[in-house]
């Protein structure tokens, strides 16, 4: 059966990219637009500002940083000693769960539902290998410790928002003085926004570019970073006219806009670390089509990535956001639970950090379900009141539905495509 992939190989490549843009597509639609959620929905950027940043940061995540958790995706889930004898049937199956992750996320996005494109994918791989090939070829404990990662990463980051936001409350809003401190304080929460993101930036980003640097040198690297982050908003926040003799409700206003400052920050750092941690979802189904193709059936453990894959995932990332990332941002921004920038500021924080740690671990995580998790946090520290509890009952319904919706369709464009080309 090698012939069918020497026979339809440049086809078969082709149809594998439409698909992974259209993946890629769903994933600018859906996840990028929960990341810039918080800012939007806080008023700390218009939603303009929001698509220019995520242009550049979810590119040069993407583009940078992307390869790493690639290998995850492809390797993990399913065994390649089932599809040795007939390799087409993993090309195939990729192509189909591309198709079917796509536009479930195009399916959700237009419903303003922030579904994770991670299960999507994952849940479309699982379809059709267990349905299509065989129900030993998925490795299920695998599956079972992603699914264990979605209770745990929204607790996590839940947790260090929940943290995050009572220390500014505490230091900040409930004294005397509210806007005093907030020039004492905000600098160190600056610093400590610069330290998680160039870790991620120096541990994921830059080894793809030919720079590796030991534990030791990335932190004391990220320590430097953060410093000078730090005194650049000590001089940025110098630099803002408030008045100290104003009443508190107005000191709290002033405050908020140191805040939505940190909030431009925060939302280029989480634009970076999801186009690192995300495009895999795209590109790493259609790395693993090209590699097979292009080898002539043969499996290798670990595909490399063709020039052009890369910026086809970014590209597409990218232009789902611009046109179709609206609702979702609405979603996450609105209708969770009121959000101010100092709020923003710590729900995105915490979820840049949880994808930091779950980076460094090679954990294929939902960002969505990070920043969910982020922002029930930050109202959780309001009281249960403070949460729009419907809103959250559908998010966790869209989620359930995920992981069934992207087998089901997956399973029968398998058996279509498997019908078309043999």
């Amino acid at each position: 059966m090698v012939d069918v992939l020497i026979t339809n190989g440049p086809w078969l490549i082709a149809i594998a990219a439409a698909f992974g843009f259209l993946m890629a597509w769903g994933i600018g639609a859906n996840d990028v637009a929960n990341a810039m959620g918080t800012s939007v929905g806080s008023n700390a950027i218009t939603i303009k500002q929001a698509i220019i940043i995520a242009m550049i940061f979810e590119f040069a995540g993407a583009y940078l940083a992307g390869g790493e958790v690639t290998s995850t995706i492809r390797k993990g889930i399913i065994d390649s000693a089932y599809f040795v004898d007939s390799p087409e049937l993993l090309v195939y199956g990729m192509i189909s769960a591309l198709l079917a992750a796509g536009i479930w996320l195009v399916v959700a996005s237009a419903l303003g539902w922030p579904v994770s494109t991670t299960h999507s994918i994952v849940g479309a791989i699982v379809g059709f290998a267990a349905v299509g090939v065989s129900a030993d070829s998925v490795a299920w404990s695998k599956v079972l410790g992603i699914v264990g990662s979605w209770i745990i990463t929204p607790a996590i980051s839940g947790f260090i928002a929940f943290t995050i936001f009572q220390s500014v409350q505490k230091l900040i809003f409930n004294t005397d003085n509210p806007l005093e401190n907030a020039k004492r304080y905000v600098p160190f929460y600056m610093a400590l926004a610069g330290f998680v993101m160039s870790l991620v930036t120096i541990k994921k980003g830059l080894k793809h570019v030919g720079l590796h640097f030991s534990n030791v040198e990335a932190y004391s690297l990220a320590l430097v970073v953060a410093v000078l982050v730090g005194i650049g908003g000590m001089l940025a926040i110098k630099r803002l006219k408030m008045s100290q003799s104003a009443d508190h409700q107005t000191q709290f206003g002033n405050v908020e806009k140191v805040f939505a400052i940190l909030m431009v920050v925060t939302a280029c750092c989480m634009a970076f670390a999801h186009g690192s941690n995300d495009v895999a979802n795209a590109i790493g189904p259609l790395a693993a089509v090209v590699s097979v193709v292009n080898s002539g059936g043969e499996i290798a453990s670990k595909a490399e990535l063709v020039w052009w894959i890369l910026p086809l995932g970014a590209f597409g990332i990218v232009m789902g956001l611009a046109i179709f990332g609206k609702r979702v941002m609405q979603t996450i921004g609105k209708n969770i639970t009121h959000l101010t920038p100092s709020r923003g500021f710590a729900a995105e924080l915490a979820a840049a950090s949880t994808v930091v740690i779950a980076s460094g671990t090679g954990l294929p995580i939902s960002t969505t379900q990070t920043l969910v998790g982020a922002v029930l946090g930050v109202g959780m520290a309001r009281g249960i009141a403070a949460i729009n509890i419907g809103v959250v009952r559908n998010i966790v319904v869209s989620w359930v539905v995920t992981l069934p919706a992207g087998a089901g369709l997956s399973i029968i464009f398998f058996f279509m495509i498997k019908g078309i080309f043999s």
